[in-house]
């Protein structure tokens, strides 16, 4: 469990991490090649299209990207755009070709704008309209895919607009093919399904392969290739010949080809910049990606996609996820998904064809499902009921006009509100500020107002400002401070701190908060008393199981992501915040109990997780650095991207039963001594984290009530009093 040596770029990174970063290519290949398969159909283009954008994106963009865990490959985001330019410009191969042109055309922009260093701008969209535009094409997905799940031929539904296709369901169920849909609804229930079985293996493997592993031999059974339409069949045909100078610029005169330029440029831009954000939060070192050469590179790789005949990429979320949660290390493992990819359709074109078109179907409408799922709304309201006003308006426009227009109507409505709340009409845009530098500290006053439309000035302050020392921003001359530079404040927090200043943040006491979230908008309070704190029941349970045993209570959320930090509990996760802290010294140590959330990835969506952890601190106890689990099936599987398994010959139980793995082998060996492992192998399911002299202990990856806090505190009780009488290692 080496954190501290950051892996290394180009090819000395390669020679060191190439196992890990093949292995999590692997992985996401798996993933990559139905989903690039399916959201090439769905774009009106050739199935096969979509894998050599990701190829392209893999092998080449790889190299010249400004973030090193991203993956780059083709995006559900983009599919109504890309059928929509298809469809606009006469359909069929020629409506691909002219729509190949528009792609070019908008790459070779991006190229431009990276190069100016325009990465930045996508700061100014507020993150609920943001979500809005991509809930809607959620809906829009699904409306297009669950015909073709029941079987329905897809000419039939040329020209029909997503709330017409919403009204012909129900006369496509009425009409559906039983076969197909049974293998759609076996995918669907495979897709859903996956998450709720206990056990890493089954979090690991990637549910779209299983959905192939199965449906392929249903079809095969079925004999879809010769007793179902053409339609149901995944087509490749003669991939490689197909390959070449395929993009039209005959429209380029045209009203239609550079509406849909600006919005290839503005959809796959933006998309792509905030993965890379959400990417740099999710990297184990924590390392900052260069957005304006992503973008350039991302531009790149459209160009040259696009000209060969293939769709437009992205920074892919649900992919480039998986890969931090597979073990990459480095840009590596993005070539080698597209490598694995490459080999794929020179061997095994003959197996793709064999996937029906319904388990496509299938996971693109899980994707819808997951961009527009009922947690999305319940997400962005326990934000701000604003932030829900602003989401809602944004899909209902997009869905009944065009993305470009619902994008715009969200912005307009977060406007409305902010004037409404008090911002100054003279600091929408400007970023109203005063500065203070010392020798030891910088001292911010924030004045007007502080949100969405004029962040980028406040990120070229924060920019400025020179690592290692004290930074202090005060809010008291505010008016009101949205969400979007809530979020952004938050990772400015994370950053700065990463480099070793510290960052002090006053003035919101007397702010009203929209809601209960931490990073919720807030506006100061006619009213300047201070806002009495509202328990729930369960902080109202822990507040009195901390007067029962003599613990201090403090129910607020905090956001000390560095008293966690290199800890293996944050590998593949993003940090938000704890609440509910217990603090407690008794006479050996520090005892801190606290509800960690943590963000993870899955396909578009974001899920949350609470655990209920104790660190132990300020003990007179030597610890090498170590993590412990309970060994599982995916463990061994595991040893490749976490670190190899140390096991004790002499004590087979043990070595069975955890998963222990370290740098400092010889270190750990002489701590886990016989009475050591004696008191492990008396408990089971504890996972225990070791690093600079501090521990960190969970019994679930869940929330604990009070009765399950007191077993964890026995535990802690004795495995502190057994670490006193250890040798100290060295």
């Amino acid at each position: 469990m080496k954190t501290i040596d950051i892996p290394k770029d180009g090819f000395e990174g390669f020679k060191k991490h190439w196992r890990q970063d093949a292995l999590s290519g692997f992985l996401v290949f798996l993933l990559a090649l139905p989903l690039s398969l399916g959201i090439a159909k769905a774009s009106e283009f050739p199935p096969a299209m979509g894998v050599l954008t990701a190829m392209v994106g893999g092998l080449f963009v790889s190299f010249f990207a400004g973030s090193r865990l991203t993956i780059k490959g083709p995006a559900a985001g983009l599919i109504t755009i890309c059928a929509g330019a298809v469809t606009e410009l006469g359909g069929g191969a020629e409506g691909w070709h002219l729509a190949l042109g528009v792609i070019v055309v908008a790459s070779l922009i991006q190229v431009i704008f990276g190069f100016l260093k325009f990465g930045s701008l996508s700061d100014f969209f507020p993150h609920s309209a943001v979500h809005g535009m991509l809930a809607a094409i959620g809906l829009i997905i699904f409306s297009k895919q669950i015909h073709v799940l029941l079987g329905i031929d897809p000419a039939t539904l040329k020209g029909l607009g997503p709330v017409e296709l919403y009204e012909r369901i129900p006369h496509s169920i009425m009409h559906a093919d039983p076969r197909v849909t049974l293998v759609g609804i076996v995918s669907l229930v495979i897709i859903f399904g996956m998450p709720y079985l206990k056990g890493k293996i089954f979090k690991r493997i990637p549910a779209p392969m299983v959905v192939l592993l199965v449906t392929i031999p249903m079809a095969l059974i079925m004999d879809f290739k010769h007793t179902e339409p053409a339609f149901g069949m995944v087509s490749i045909g003669d991939f490689w010949s197909n390959v070449g100078f395929n993009a039209s610029f005959a429209a380029i005169g045209t009203f239609v080809f550079w509406k849909y330029v600006f919005m290839f440029l503005f959809v796959n831009s933006l998309e792509s910049l905030l993965t890379v954000k959400a990417i740099d939060g999710l990297d184990p070192w924590k390392r900052v990606s260069n957005p304006n050469k992503d973008l350039a590179a991302v531009g790149a790789g459209n160009a040259i996609a696009s000209l060969l005949g293939g769709l437009p990429m992205i920074s892919e979320v649900a992919r480039s996820s998986a890969n931090i949660n597979f073990g990459a290390r480095s840009r590596w493992s993005n070539f080698f998904h597209g490598f694995f990819l490459l080999v794929a359709m020179i061997f095994f074109i003959p197996v793709i064809e064999m996937i029906p078109n319904t388990a496509l179907a299938a996971l693109l409408i899980a994707v819808g499902y997951r961009l527009a799922s009922p947690n999305e709304f319940f997400k962005t309201y326990k934000i701000g009921a604003e932030q829900l006003v602003v989401f809602v308006t944004t899909i209902i426009v997009t869905v009944a006009t065009d993305l470009l227009l619902g994008v715009f109507s969200g912005i307009l409505m977060k406007f409305v509100f902010h004037i409404i709340n008090g911002a100054p009409l003279r600091s929408l845009f400007k970023a109203r500020y005063d500065l203070q530098e010392s020798r030891q500290e910088y001292a911010i006053k924030i004045k007007d107002a502080a949100i969405f439309s004029n962040l980028i000035g406040f990120k070229k302050l924060f920019n400025r400002l020179k690592p290692g020392k004290v930074v202090t921003l005060n809010f008291a001359e505010a008016k009101i401070v949205d969400h979007t530079f809530m979020e952004q404040l938050h990772h400015f927090e994370e950053s700065f701190e990463h480099k070793g200043g510290k960052v002090n943040v006053t003035g919101f006491e007397y702010f009203q908060n929209f809601s209960n979230h931490p990073l919720s908008a807030r506006k100061v309070s006619l009213n300047n008393n201070k806002l009495e704190i509202k328990l729930n029941d369960r902080q109202v349970s822990l507040r009195k199981y901390a007067s029962d045993f003599g613990f201090t209570f403090y129910p607020q959320k905090v956001r000390n992501t560095f008293k966690f930090k290199d800890f293996p509990i944050l590998q593949g996760v993003k940090f938000q915040y704890e609440e509910n802290v217990l603090v407690r010294y008794t006479e050996w140590a520090r005892y801190e109990i606290s509800d960690i959330k943590l963000s993870e990835f899955a396909l578009q969506a974001q899920s949350d997780l609470v655990i209920t952890a104790l660190m132990i601190s300020e003990a007179e106890i030597h610890l090498p650095d170590f993590a412990l689990e309970p060994e599982d099936l995916w463990s061994k599987f595991s040893e490749g991207v976490q670190g190899r398994d140390i096991d004790f010959s002499d004590n087979p139980v043990f070595s069975k039963r955890y998963y222990l793995r370290g740098s400092e082998e010889k270190a750990i060996k002489e701590f886990f001594n016989e009475p050591v492992i004696n008191f492990f192998e008396s408990h089971k399911g504890v996972h225990v984290e070791s690093h600079r002299n501090k521990v960190l202990i969970y019994l679930q990856r869940e929330t604990l009530n009070t009765e399950g806090i007191s077993e964890l505190i026995s535990f802690a009780d004795e495995l502190v009093q057994l670490c006193q009488f250890q040798p100290e290692v060295r």
